[in-house]
């Protein structure tokens, strides 16, 4: 057996396997780790071993060491700046933030400084309104204009744009979670997951918006929210019109213009544009529906479906329509009921003329073109187009009704069937024609209806010149032309 080669780290003389990782001294100009060490230990000789190496543990505390030295250094300065304008007066402030648990009050508290004039920002960017007390901060602001990122990982392809951002990263490699919960054992590697942590573990969101009922754990998450008041979007597409609200919606929506799907299963084909849609997929294999109901035995895997679920416990529809009595669970149902008032169909056929209001719907009539169906029974010859049309049709195998009407015995496989049945009890008709009186209790009769005004005929006989505003009258007509044959 081949024996492994030791190496010694020349700062804390530990031995270390060549399997692991470790760094030249003096040869990695892009960490400049030489400079750095010779910064605070002048006294160290790198000559004495040809090519000195250090662990990664002594790379990350010459890293933090440096870090901390930038900070006070940076500190030093805006400090001197501001004391040629003005007194300093230091004071502890929690930006209007009522924090009820004692526990929390630690991580809400920020020592700011405040002077009683304006301080003067002598840096300024030379492509947008961008101005700063130091020449450091206008350096790493000019970096998101240039797309530069100096500041590598040298375990994996990560890049950042500042050293700071860095050290961060190469927290997840070494496993280093410095920020511990004084509550329960959890432990992060940001200060910001910490602070999430415990709001979510004493349940209080201190960061509530003035306009709506809003309110959060996080001051990042309300700035976020408050621009849905504002409309402002101010992270724009260089190809289309899009604009988000975030710089990481935007990312995401670059990769239809790319194509790209970082994030790969490593057991199927599967790949996609964000790690939220990987873990969701992941979930599929291992079996695993982690968030689960606390009412009934319901689980999922994911959290928005399992919010969407404890509506039916509670029966909330918190999103109203501002024309009619519509509400619903979820957002983009509104949104796509509100396509009914619009009248507005985004989703078009590359095809022919069809457009519609939901993606579903259009791929569901783009398989008319290709003639696919690609949901099939395994009890009959039945196939169909959606799998929900699948489930439907299974059940008449079954002989399930789960749909029942609580007024009178009848059940159906449907909802929208029960909804149809429920018109009988009630009598209501709320489908309208708006050129004359008639109104139906289904959008298809409507439908039918509108074609005495419009004169329209789509059903035609492909042997003569007959059309028909009903199917079942093609049918009828079609069976003339069978009857002639014989």
């Amino acid at each position: 057996m081949e024996e492994k080669t030791i190496n010694t780290c020349r700062i804390c003389l530990l031995e270390i396997v060549k399997t692991e990782h470790y760094y030249f001294i003096n040869n990695d100009h892009e960490l400049m780790l030489q400079s750095k060490l010779l910064d605070f230990l002048p006294e160290i000789d790198l000559n004495i071993t040809p090519n000195p190496i250090a662990c990664n543990r002594c790379m990350i505390t010459i890293e933090e060491i440096y870090q901390f030295k930038q900070v006070g250094m940076q500190t030093e300065t805006t400090i001197r700046s501001l004391r040629q304008q003005a007194v300093i007066k230091e004071e502890w402030i929690n930006d209007n933030i009522t924090v009820k648990h004692p526990e929390l009050s630690y991580y809400y508290k920020s020592k700011t400084l405040s002077t009683n004039c304006n301080v003067e920002k002598p840096f300024k960017c030379n492509i947008c309104d961008y101005s700063t007390t130091n020449k450091t901060d206008l350096k790493r602001h000019m970096c998101k204009h240039t797309g530069e990122k100096p500041f590598k990982c040298h375990v994996c392809d990560y890049c950042s744009i500042t050293d700071g951002s860095l050290k961060l990263h190469l927290r997840k490699h070494i496993g280093q979670k410095p920020f511990k919960c004084k509550i329960c054992d959890y432990c992060s590697d940001h200060e910001h997951n910490l602070k999430r942590h415990i709001t979510k573990q004493i349940s209080e969101r201190p960061f509530k918006c003035n306009i709506c009922n809003y309110c959060t754990t996080t001051k990042a998450y309300l700035k976020r929210h408050l621009k849905n008041h504002t409309g402002e979007r101010p992270f724009k597409c260089n190809i289309c019109d899009y604009c988000s609200v975030t710089r990481s919606i935007l990312k995401r929506h670059m990769c239809k213009h790319t194509g790209e799907k970082p994030f790969k299963c490593n057991i199927c084909d599967f790949c996609s544009i964000t790690k939220s849609d990987l873990n969701q997929h992941m979930c599929k294999h291992t079996g695993e529906k982690p968030f689960k109901c606390n009412i009934c035995d319901y689980c999922s895997v994911n959290k928005s479906i399992l919010k969407r679920h404890m509506c039916k416990h509670t029966g909330e529809k918190p999103f109203k329509c501002s024309i009619c009595d519509f509400c619903s669970i979820t957002k983009s149902d509104l949104n796509q009921h509100m396509r009914k008032h619009t009248g507005e169909k985004p989703y078009k056929c590359n095809i022919c003329d069809y457009s519609t209001t939901t993606m579903p719907l259009l791929k569901m009539h783009l398989q008319k073109h290709t003639g696919g169906k690609p949901f099939k029974c395994n009890n009959c010859d039945y196939c169909a187009t959606t799998m929900w049309h699948l489930k439907t049709h299974l059940q008449k195998h079954t002989g399930e009704k789960p749909f029942q009407c609580n007024v009178c015995d009848y059940s159906s496989i449907t909802k929208s069937l029960l909804k149809m049945h429920m018109l009988k009890h009630t009598g209501e008709k709320p489908y309208k024609c708006d050129m004359c009186d008639y109104c139906s209790a289904t959008r298809s009769q409507l439908k039918i209806h509108m074609r005495k005004h419009t004169g329209e005929k789509p059903f035609k006989c492909n042997i003569c010149d007959y059309c028909s505003t009903h199917m079942s009258n093609l049918k009828t007509h079609m069976r003339r032309h069978t009857v002639e044959s014989f």
